[in-house]
């Protein structure tokens, strides 16, 4: 479903915007100055449904996550800090999860299952999980309708601003919120990323249905942005909803399945785009949108290419039209096309028309260039399919970012 198709309305707040849902952020220690933990509440117990990261090296997060979601299909707190990522840290890792999932628990008088744990930073480092506990009861009794702009903070690493978004729009007489809090900025790769995604909604609906939807808009959203090619160990995104709303509860794929679906879209699009123009060191938003492909799978396999390669991402942030870096990647992309019937604009203006036709005007091209969102769009002129990624330019900052980071 088009999220054109219904009529959103963007408000302001985040996490803690639907009924029923508190947060904090505060600060333990795990990081020198800023905020590090952050609590997400849901009363009543919200269905949840979660992706995850596809790498094989999964952080301790991940494998309570996984655990915690066969055991129960409801979620009423999600604890998590940023600074440290609690993986490749073995058994003592894996205990020190658990122990952030007892410790919320026991703060708010829930059960041990309806309490999922996430994390994000440095790789291979224990936790001062005495720190995180003390900053989990801090947060505790900090929770607040108020307290989502705090928890986007706690959140992040190297974003350079909190990522967070709500939406309302009314379904079957109800008004229904969906608010979200994100990270990421560097280490994002189309498999998800180092990202972390967390979507409240108000909405009623069946977790099972919750699920496919989220997998779904993850695949046209979080799994179409790329910074630098890495895939994380510690990737996840967590959607929840209590039903506070009042809505017909959704439990089949009717009309009001396809409008929520929409909205969710328009979220998860809205911040995996807010992820790729917080690309550590960049400077420009590049939106790929490869059309006139011969199916949906081809059209993205060309983007994908596109987006991921570094020759492109250098080029834009140089402000160089150099187009012959575009279409060597649609040419190792693996897909089926016919080159000469290619045809390249950036920003809508033409630099390439088949039969390898150049009409790239430097002077304009450099001004279009400029711009901080840049869009390059691929004309297959094979069929009627199309796909979008978005990834940044690639710059000395983000080398100098990165050749510190644990410092």
């Amino acid at each position: 479903m088009n999220s054109s198709m219904i009529a959103l309305n963007e408000i302001p707040g985040g996490i803690t915007s639907p009924k029923g849902f508190t947060a904090a952020g505060v600060h333990c220690g795990i990081r020198r100055k800023k905020k590090d933990v952050a609590l997400i509440a849901s009363e009543p117990p919200a269905v949840v449904a979660g992706v995850f990261t596809t790498n094989k090296v999964q952080a301790a997060p991940i494998l309570v996550n996984r655990a915690q979601v066969r055991r129960s299909d409801l979620c009423s707190a999600v604890v998590i800090n940023s600074g440290n990522a609690n993986a490749c840290t073995g058994e003592r890792g894996l205990n020190d999860a658990w122990a952030m999932v007892r410790e919320v628990a026991g703060a708010l008088g829930l059960p041990e299952e309806e309490v999922l744990v996430s994390s994000t930073g440095v790789i291979g480092q224990y936790l001062p999980i005495d720190n995180v506990l003390a900053g989990i009861r801090a947060a505790a009794a900090e929770l607040s309708s108020d307290g989502g702009n705090d928890a986007a903070l706690a959140i992040m690493t190297t974003d350079t601003y909190h990522k967070e978004l709500a939406v309302q729009f009314e379904l079957g007489g109800a008004t229904i919120t969906i608010g979200a809090m994100a990270k990421g900025s560097g280490m994002i790769a189309p498999n998800m990323a180092t990202m972390l995604g967390f979507i409240s909604t108000d909405a009623a609906i069946s977790g099972e249905l919750l699920t496919e939807m989220l997998r779904s808009g993850n695949n046209r959203s979080f799994n179409r942005i790329s910074v630098d090619g890495d895939t994380s160990t510690n990737d996840m995104v967590l959607a929840m909803a209590n039903g506070l709303a009042g809505n017909t509860p959704i439990v089949e794929r009717n009309e009001d399945y396809y409008l929520f679906a929409g909205a969710l879209d328009y979220v998860l699009v809205k911040l995996a785009k807010m992820i790729a123009r917080d690309g550590e060191g960049a400077t420009k938003l590049i939106e790929v949108l490869v059309k006139g492909a011969a199916s949906e799978e081809q059209a993205e396999l060309a983007a994908r290419a596109v987006a991921n390669s570094n020759l492109v991402k250098t080029a834009i942030h140089g402000e160089d039209a150099n187009w012959g870096r575009i279409i060597a990647a649609v040419g190792y992309s693996g897909i089926d096309f016919d080159p000469e019937a290619l045809a390249i604009s950036l920003n809508e203006l033409p630099v390439l028309l088949p039969n390898y036709v150049i009409v790239l005007d430097e002077e304009k091209a450099k001004e279009t260039l400029a711009a901080d969102t840049i869009v390059i769009t691929v004309d297959l002129n094979q069929g009627g399919y199309q796909a979008k990624f978005w990834t940044c330019d690639l710059t000395k900052d983000y080398v100098h970012i990165n050749a510190s980071y644990r410092s």
